[in-house]
């Protein structure tokens, strides 16, 4: 009796289990689908039919960024990647075809200086903080990014501010909105950290407590943090080398160094595995980065602004570095007044890989246009100029073999417009990355006026009705934030 009554019991404790397993899966279904959901914007649920995996785009005018202009060509997209570039192309039973006739097709823009989606720009309590992790701070809601994918962007490289000498590690990002934050890191991206040289880290433009002022404050000052700190990762790589080699001579009793989170991302320079992203502008101190990393043993990845490139574009070029830098934006500050439009040209010229960025959450939706410029100052070809926000940043980002350019195999992402990009009158009708759809524009148009429904309801409601004439008007933001997001703004709810 008592066996039948403990196996009665065994069975009720099972379901009473689960009972409770199947509504904690259902609220487990439910959060997901919330996360997925993007919000502000129009709501676009990117597709994830399985038996989809193909697509085929037919008849479109298609800019390669690598292999010139193709006239009158299909596209084929089949699990992520471009499977086939050609003409009469077919796809399997079931596919989605789009009909681009009149169109033209171009890969992702990528953007080698953005802020976007970050809740932080900078740490400013240190001159070195390559202890920071930029990927700590993202948010994948920020609706800057829906904005970013209807202007044909896809890829970001997000960078720390230029408060510090040696600033936070960087993270590649692909932009799919509307997905948890795990999916948007770039996999096999090179990881990469931000310098910065010049009025920024030296402090000279924002005010400080002379108590409390921070060093360094000269130009001086900022190359001698950067040697000093290489100076300290040299010899803490020197440290673990010896501790190795007696592991690997099999000693005994071995004591390994203590670790130093901000010292090991220096390691990774100096063995060629992190990439060093400067921010500057002025000539001097771009020979003055160029002669430490000699120095050192290292190279600059990428110069970022670099405003005053075109004066020693040579002494660029045999260091091997790229510059990413503006169009036509300039004179917002000292050190940038020297800056010219040809500036990008004359780099291209002297042999340096050159790309356009954003630094802006605005100019990020128009970076096609301000590739279009450089065919204006300084005489880039078509394909030159759409190199610059397409194939070179992939390359000063490590990742030319899986974007940049429409070829065979690469992942497929690229954006189909209205006309040809650099016009100031095409669209971006769809944009994809990795072969599934982040932005369509006739969705983005058919959900508007539900949306303003959506804005009425919540503005009648209780706690958004204005105040009355003898209520209390809301407090208004402490410090600033304006629509222009740089390095240069280092509001992060404190200092300005």
């Amino acid at each position: 009796m008592q066996k039948v009554k403990g196996k009665r019991l065994s069975l009720l404790l099972l379901a009473f289990a689960l009972l409770g397993i199947a509504p904690f899966a259902s609220l487990q279904n439910a959060r997901a689908q919330q996360q997925r959901r993007p919000r502000g914007g129009a709501e676009q649920t990117p597709t994830r039919n399985t038996a989809q995996t193909e697509t085929l785009i037919r008849n479109a005018t298609i800019l390669t960024a690598s292999r010139g202009t193709l006239q009158n060509t299909d596209l084929l997209i089949r699990a992520g990647k471009i499977a086939e570039v050609g003409q009469s192309l077919r796809a399997r039973e079931g596919a989605r075809v789009i009909d681009a006739t009149g169109k033209y097709v171009m890969p992702g823009i990528i953007d080698c200086h953005s802020h976007s989606m970050m809740d932080a720009v900078n740490e400013l309590s240190l001159s070195v903080t390559s202890m920071a992790r930029i990927q700590d701070v993202l948010n994948p809601t920020d609706v800057d990014l829906y904005r970013e994918l209807a202007g044909g962007v896809t890829t970001l490289n997000l960078l720390h501010g230029s408060g510090n000498a040696i600033g936070g590690l960087n993270t590649v990002v692909k932009i799919k909105y509307g997905r948890p934050l795990n999916e948007f890191v770039f996999p096999g991206a090179m990881p990469g950290i931000k310098f910065a040289l010049g009025e920024n880290p030296k402090r000279s433009n924002f005010p400080q407590d002379p108590a409390r002022r921070r060093y360094p404050a000269t130009r001086m000052g900022v190359g001698e943090v950067i040697r000093e700190a290489f100076t300290r990762a040299r010899d803490y790589k020197s440290g673990w080398d010896e501790y190795r080699a007696a592991q690997r001579r099999g000693a005994r009793n071995l004591i390994p160094p203590r670790r130093d989170l901000q010292l090991e991302p220096l390691v990774e320079i100096l063995e060629g595995k992190r990439l060093v992203h400067a921010h500057c502008y002025r000539a001097d101190e771009i020979l003055m980065l160029i002669d430490l990393a000699n120095e050192f043993g290292f190279k600059i990845k990428t110069f970022q602004h670099v405003l005053e490139g075109y004066k020693v574009a040579r002494e660029i070029a045999a260091h091997g570095a790229g510059a990413s830098t503006f169009a036509d934006f300039w004179g917002y500050k000292i050190e940038a007044y020297d800056a010219i439009p040809y500036n990008a040209a004359i780099m291209t010229r002297a042999g340096v890989n050159v790309s356009l960025n954003s630094d802006s959450d605005e100019r990020a939706r128009r970076l096609n246009i301000e590739a279009a410029k450089m065919i204006r100052y300084g005489g880039l070809t078509e394909e030159e100029a759409l190199r610059t926000i397409t194939l070179n940043p992939a390359m000063q980002l490590g990742i030319e073999s899986r974007v940049g350019s429409i070829d065979r195999g690469k992942d497929a992402d690229l954006a189909i417009w209205t006309a040809h990009p650099f016009s100031p009158y095409a669209r971006v009708e769809t944009t994809f990355v990795d072969g599934e759809i982040f932005f369509d524009r006739q969705q983005d148009l058919a959900r508007r006026a539900e949306l303003e429904r959506e804005r009425r309801t919540l503005e009648a409601a209780e706690p958004n009705r204005a105040p009355g004439q003898s209520g209390t008007p809301p407090a208004l933001p402490r410090g600033r934030r304006t629509a222009y997001t740089h390095d240069d703004d280092v509001w992060d709810g404190g200092d300005q």
